[in-house]
């Protein structure tokens, strides 16, 4: 028995549509799982809504490989079968999906307008901003060879694969000491490679950092390579580089992971919404109410603690009901 149909809705035009303006009810700009959610919740409520991807479609999950924590998968799934999923259900019940980049927006009356790469300018009533963030690397060309094969810019997201195994964290922040610390819970050993001679953690996080048996801090030192035939099995780092004590140094490890800090990509928003000192969008706490009336912000791009896909899939949900919410006027 069929539980539940698609809702009647009907697309506000042809995906590349040749006109260079148009009017929508509700705008998501952005495909991971807060978009995909906000764009499941605001299509089932009659909003009609129109998602711009962004370059990535799909979002940062598509360049991971095992995802074991995403509720409903007890056998896990991978980062771009979730997503894939999670498309053709906002596609189910009608989302206009188009592949697009947000160049610039004015939000300084309504309708609120957001211009895309192809020159089009759509007019809305209300904008689910769920852009993301992107995570910082360091440049080297092994991350990329790597990438989900030994690389992760996420210990909380791939940790797990790492049991019992030697990993090394990049970074001498909060966030580093604050994932050295959850992996050694889970490896054997954690090298912290951090640039400085000291850390710039909190010294709360310093003293876990410190009390914490199984990780090691090489100080001073910076990843300039890794190596692996299939998958990350060791990186080479320098000491002290680029002075007279310079010295190389290669370490076996099976992980390596960046916490050197992620960028929000909400620079094409920031001249209108409220931003943190990085550049995450502000919320009204318990909501995802920007300072703009009829804007939202959801994901990775206005959460700069937990950085999660259940996490950014419920703020997306929170997203699209707040939308029809100031569309009813309530």
């Amino acid at each position: 028995m069929e539980l539940f149909k698609p809702l009647n809705v009907q697309p506000s035009e042809d995906k590349r549509t040749s006109s260079l303006k148009e009017n929508v009810r509700c705008l998501i700009i952005g495909s991971g799982p807060a978009g995909y959610t906000a764009a499941i919740y605001a299509a089932r409520a009659n909003l009609h809504p129109v998602l711009y991807t962004g370059m990535e479609m799909g979002g940062q999950l598509t360049t991971t490989t095992e995802v074991e924590n995403f509720p409903g998968f007890p056998e896990g799934v991978t980062g771009p079968q979730l997503m894939e999923q999670m498309k053709k259900q906002a596609e189910r019940f009608g989302t206009d999906i188009r592949f697009g980049v947000a160049m610039s927006a004015d939000f300084s009356h309504s309708p609120l307008k957001v211009t895309f790469d192809d020159g089009k300018t759509v007019e809305a009533a209300t904008v689910i901003i769920a852009t993301g963030a992107t995570a910082k690397y360091l440049g080297l060309e092994a991350e990329k060879k790597y990438a989900g094969r030994g690389v992760s810019a996420c210990a909380t997201c791939d940790g797990f694969f790492y049991r019992g195994k030697d990993v090394a964290v990049v970074g001498g922040g909060d966030t580093a000491a604050e994932e050295a610390t959850y992996l050694a819970g889970l490896c054997r050993k954690v090298y912290l490679v951090v640039r400085r001679n000291e850390l710039r953690a909190s010294k709360a996080m310093q003293q876990r950092v410190f009390n914490t048996p199984n990780i090691e801090i090489l100080w001073e030192h910076q990843a300039v390579d890794l190596f692996g035939e299939e998958v990350v099995e060791g990186a080479v780092l320098v000491k002290k580089k680029g002075t007279p004590g310079e010295e190389q140094v290669r370490i076996k490890i099976d992980g390596f992971f960046l916490a050197i800090g992620h960028t929000p990509n909400s620079s094409v928003f920031s001249k209108y919404l409220e931003t943190d000192a990085a550049g995450y969008i502000k919320t009204v706490p318990g909501t995802s109410k920007t300072n703009v009336p009829g804007v939202f912000a959801a994901g990775d791009v206005q959460d700069p603690h937990y950085r999660q896909a259940v996490t950014a899939a419920g703020s997306g949900c929170m997203a699209a009901i707040d939308a029809e919410r100031f569309l009813a006027g309530s």
